[in-house]
């Protein structure tokens, strides 16, 4: 019955390209596919952000900070169309496009989470009121198909955004991590010994993520990565 209902949704609403909007089964069309611009070498060993010089190891912002994550990486550049398809996920209730980034995730970057070893997945997450207005946290939907496909848990429970902060985008770096003070909270539980995978959308300067890993750390945790839909270039 489930079967029968899966397709008669199917052909309702047919499953569209998530950067041109064209009907297609896979959700990533074969011509944007060739456009877009998936992260290669030569790259930061840390962020994951395409650096100019395969001499250097990392971008300018891993050169002038301590970070307290492991490392990361990002499936495309934030640049049209990605930037606009994230936008449609996160403002326009485009919540299927979630599942197909996560998908995705799952095909480019299985072998590196199992290098990994990931134990638990944790989505960055959104403030009450934020998620109350949106109506969904954009990176627990990514995390979700992510750790269906790979069977690894995604856990809610252990931290949350205590502090309604002002919207990153709309800052510069310096203010950025400023605006990340004591946003982020432990409930109490622990994770010693495991490897923490991150999940969110964008990638810029790594504030979010920082914060995050460093409350994160408290858990007793032995080491975090991130993975995010897109990334900055770096320098």
């Amino acid at each position: 019955m489930r079967k029968i209902i899966k397709k008669i949704l199917e052909l309702w609403y047919p499953t569209t390209c998530v950067f041109c909007g064209e009907i297609c089964k896979k959700g990533i069309c074969k011509s944007c596919s060739e456009k877009i611009d998936y992260i290669q070498e030569p790259l930061c060993k840390k962020c994951g952000k395409p650096i100019h010089s395969q001499e250097g190891e990392f971008c300018f912002d891993c050169q002038r900070r301590m970070l307290h994550y492991e490392q990361g990486r990002s499936l495309w550049l934030h640049k049209r169309p990605v930037s606009s398809s994230i936008y449609d996920f996160k403002y326009k209730n485009k919540r299927v496009y979630g599942e197909i980034y996560g998908r995705e995730m799952a095909e480019q970057f299985n072998d590196l989470i199992r290098m990994w070893e990931i134990d638990v997945l944790i989505p960055v997450p959104l403030h009450r009121k934020r998620q109350r207005k949106r109506g969904y946290n954009q990176a627990e939907i990514i995390a979700r198909e992510l750790g269906k496909r790979l069977g690894i848990p995604v856990d809610m429970s252990v931290i949350i955004r205590e502090r309604e902060t002002t919207p990153q985008k709309e800052l510069g770096q310096k203010n950025r991590r400023k605006n990340l003070k004591k946003a982020f909270c432990l409930t109490g539980k622990r994770l010693i010994g495991k490897n923490i995978l991150l999940i969110d959308d964008i990638y810029t300067t790594g504030s979010t993520i920082d914060a995050m890993a460093e409350v994160l750390m408290k858990t007793g945790c032995e080491k975090i990565y991130f993975l995010t839909i897109s990334i900055g270039q770096g320098f």
